[in-house]
């Protein structure tokens, strides 16, 4: 996968030692397999979450995972035009290529370990799909898309995209040097992502050799979620986890993952966020508190008030 990476691992800042004296490791207090299903266009994806209860992955309100998978030529999909409100969508590309466009004149393009942060706000139409060249003659696509939710007092914030690509990640070592962390949004251990979040979270991927720990310092007043894209090993108190798993912590300032000693690394998505606790209120692609906010959307939508399809509007590409 084609994620931001290291020609050496040893040059790296180091996340620090945990001190057997005063760290508290977090133990793992559920892992649960990601059901899968179809979304946009019938796309297949596993969702860690919302098949867990919201207080323990608050403020993240889902999570899908897309492949891998070897697309044939003609089968590859998006997600066709759509509206948001009251969260901000996550979208990270390991293989493969999305583009993007938007109702306020945005959009580009998502590839080789880019992410695209758009926050919805007070309300946007998107589209995301495969160009017409790869669908065409197929290939390999492999990401993930994460919603975050918005506090009350920003869910009618204007609109706005973050563009990260993959050099823009900070890279950080284990301390063994066994693991690669790539930070793409909050702080860990001192070391800030670029992504620029309106609620407090880390986002990170990391990469652990074969046979190798680590320990990674997390935000006491953080919740932990750790989800497998590939591999196995364990976790917490030698908990079992592996491909398609989600992992959900309790209380701690430490993490503990360690990759079985076999030929696959394990490739890990590790979340966490300080809980907004707020009434949540959802129907589809609208998050918002109350049930009167998410009838003024689903109105505000149908009247063109969340913007419209622009004149020169990427559709997707049918065979």
């Amino acid at each position: 996968m084609p994620a931001a990476t290291t020609d050496n691992i040893l040059v790296l800042p180091r996340v620090h030692r945990p001190d057997p004296a005063t760290a508290t490791f977090r133990p793992v207090r559920k892992v649960i397999t990601a059901p899968t299903q179809l979304e946009g266009e019938g796309f297949q994806v596993r969702r860690a979450f919302p098949n867990v209860e919201f207080r323990d992955s608050d403020p993240f309100l889902l999570l899908d995972h897309l492949g891998a998978v070897e697309y044939a030529p003609g089968e590859a999909k998006g997600a066709p035009w759509h509206p948001h409100r009251g969260f901000e969508t996550v979208t990270y590309m390991l293989d493969g290529t999305f583009q993007h466009q938007d109702s306020h004149g945005g959009g580009g393009v998502i590839k080789d370990g880019a992410t695209q942060w758009m926050t919805a706000g007070g309300g946007i139409l998107h589209i995301e799909t495969p160009p017409a060249a790869l669908v065409m003659s197929g290939g390999l696509f492999h990401g993930l898309q994460l919603w975050v939710n918005l506090p009350a007092k920003d869910k009618m914030i204007a609109p706005a995209y973050q563009n990260l690509e993959a050099g823009d990640v900070r890279l950080l070592s284990s301390t063994d040097g066994g693991a690669l962390l790539r930070i793409v949004a909050g702080d860990v251990d001192g070391h800030a992502g670029p992504g620029s979040t309106h609620t407090p979270i880390a986002f990170v991927h990391a990469t652990v050799a074969p046979g190798a720990k680590l320990d990674l310092p997390w935000q006491a007043d953080f919740n932990a979620l750790v989800y497998v894209l590939s591999g196995h090993g364990t976790t917490g108190q030698a908990t079992p986890i592996g491909a398609g798993q989600l992992a959900v912590f309790g209380a701690g300032d430490f993490l503990s993952l360690t990759a079985d000693a076999t030929a696959e690394p394990l490739e890990l998505i590790i979340l966490g966020g300080r809980p907004i606790r707020e009434p949540v209120a959802q129907y589809g692609p609208f998050v918002m508190n109350t049930r009167a906010e998410l009838q003024q959307a689903v109105d505000d939508y149908r009247a063109g008030r969340l913007g419209v399809i622009p004149a020169n509007a990427l559709m997707p590409h049918r065979m």
